[in-house]
C-alpha cells in the first residue's frame, strides 16, 4: 500500500490550486515545494495580470483555460476577499498601420468569447489622456490581483482540508514502480523517501527536469523548458496617476510587450521585457542599463514620461517550451499512461496566463483524472 494517494509537486498558483481543488477527494494529499515559501518564483514574479483571453489561438488550453480562469478567479477572490481590482484594459495602436492588428486580436477575441470592443483613438484618449493612441480594443474584464493573497488564501485552504504541505523538499528522485511511483526528496534533514500512487507535476521552472527523472525523453516528447527573464522598471511616485488603468501595446511574437499596469497598491511599473536567457538560472537581478531601451518603449506609449521617471524594479523567469525565433506554443497539460506512467500528470510550459487560469487548471487535471478530457 502506497504512503499517499496523490503528490502534488510545485506550490506555485498552478500547484496550490490543483491541491486545494482535490484535497477533499485525496484527504492524504501531499504538496512539495523546493523552496522555504510557497510561490516565489513565476507564480509571484510577473504582472498579477487577470487575463481576459484574447490572445490566444480558439480552441486552445490557453485559452479555454484563461476565459474559463478569468471568471473563476474573480469569483474566488470576491469569495475569499482576496484583493483584486477590476481595472480595465486598453491595447493601442499608436499609428495607423497598427489598427489591422487590433483587428485580428478582437477577431480573436470574440471567437474565444471575450467582452472585447474596438473603440477610436478619441475614446481611448478620453479614458488614457496621456496616451495618444489612433484606436483601441476595451477590455472591461482584465485586471490585477495580490499573487501572494491568492496564494496564502489557496495554501490556508489546503491546509484546511488536512492536506500535508511540506516546503524546503526538492524532489530528486521520481520512479515508477509497479503500481506506485517511490519520490525521493532532498530536505534539511537529508534525503527522504515515500510512495505515491499518483503524482501531478506541477513544477513550473523545473517540470521539465521534474518529468525527466521518471524517464520522459525531454526533447522527443517537446518537454525541454526554455528560461525567458522580463524585468519590470517602475515609476516614481510623483508620476503614478498619468496612467489609471492596463495600457498594452501591440503584441509582439514573443510577449504581450513592456506595458503599463497599475498594482494593488495603485503603483505604476512597466514591463515585461523578454530575454531568452543563455544559461538556466535565477537572477533576478534588474540590469539598470536596459532602463534607456525600456524608456523607449515606454515613451512610446505615454510620451511625458521621462528616462529619469524610471527605476529598476522586480523581474521573472517564464518556463517557456518554444526556443527564441520558435512560434508560441500551448499549454502541455498531459496524463502519461501512453508512455507507461499511468497515474502521472505532467504540466509543462504553464507561463502566462498560469495565474489567470490557475482555477480552471485545477477543473481540467481533475477532469483529466476522471478520464473527461479529450
Amino acid at each position: 500500500m502506497s504512503d499517499t494517494s496523490l503528490t502534488v509537486i510545485g506550490a506555485g498558483a498552478v500547484g496550490l490550486a490543483i491541491a486545494a481543488r482535490l484535497a477533499e477527494r485525496f484527504p492524504d494529499i501531499i504538496l512539495l515545494e523546493r523552496r522555504d515559501h510557497h510561490g516565489t518564483e513565476t507564480s509571484s514574479r510577473n504582472s498579477e495580470v487577470i487575463h481576459a483571453g484574447m490572445y490566444y489561438a480558439p480552441g486552445s488550453l490557453k485559452a479555454r483555460l484563461c476565459v474559463e480562469g478569468n471568471r473563476l478567479l474573480y469569483e474566488y477572490c470576491a469569495r475569499h476577499e482576496v484583493p483584486h481590482n477590476r481595472l480595465t484594459k486598453i491595447i493601442v495602436a499608436m499609428i495607423p498601420e497598427e489598427v489591422a492588428h487590433l483587428e485580428k486580436i478582437l477577431a480573436i477575441g470574440l471567437a474565444n468569447g471575450v467582452e472585447l470592443e474596438m473603440i477610436t483613438g478619441e475614446k481611448s484618449r478620453e479614458l488614457e489622456p496621456n496616451v495618444p493612441a489612433v484606436a483601441a480594443l476595451f477590455s472591461p474584464n482584465t485586471g490585477v490581483i495580490s499573487a501572494h493573497g491568492l496564494m496564502d488564501t489557496l495554501l490556508q485552504e489546503v491546509r484546511s482540508k488536512g492536506a500535508t504541505f511540506q516546503s524546503s523538499a526538492e524532489v530528486v528522485g521520481l520512479e515508477k514502480k509497479e503500481h506506485e511511483y517511490r519520490i525521493d526528496i532532498n530536505t534539511p534533514a537529508g534525503v527522504e523517501s515515500f510512495t505515491s500512487e499518483r503524482v501531478i507535476n506541477a513544477a513550473g521552472l523545473e517540470c521539465d527536469t521534474i518529468a525527466g527523472l521518471v524517464g520522459i525523453d525531454l526533447d522527443a516528447a517537446g518537454y525541454r523548458l526554455h528560461y525567458c527573464k522580463g524585468s519590470y522598471f517602475s515609476v516614481a511616485s510623483s508620476r503614478t496617476g498619468i496612467v489609471k488603468r492596463l495600457v498594452y501595446p501591440v503584441p509582439t511574437a514573443v510577449s504581450l510587450g513592456v506595458h503599463a499596469l497599475v498594482d494593488i497598491a495603485g503603483r505604476l511599473r512597466f514591463g515585461p521585457d523578454a530575454e531568452y536567457l543563455k544559461e538556466r538560472g535565477l537572477d533576478y537581478r534588474v540590469d539598470m542599463e536596459k532602463r534607456a531601451a525600456f524608456a523607449r518603449g515606454v515613451r512610446r506609449l505615454v510620451p511625458s514620461l521621462a528616462e529619469d521617471d524610471l527605476s529598476p524594479d522586480i523581474s521573472g523567469i517564464r518556463p517557456k517550451v518554444q526556443a527564441p525565433g520558435e512560434p508560441a506554443r500551448d499549454f502541455i497539460i498531459r496524463d502519461e499512461s501512453d508512455r507507461g506512467l499511468p497515474g502521472l500528470i505532467n504540466l509543462i510550459g504553464i507561463e502566462s496566463p498560469g495565474l489567470t487560469s490557475c482555477l480552471a487548471i485545477a477543473r481540467y487535471v481533475e477532469d483529466m483524472m476522471d478520464g473527461k478530457t479529450a
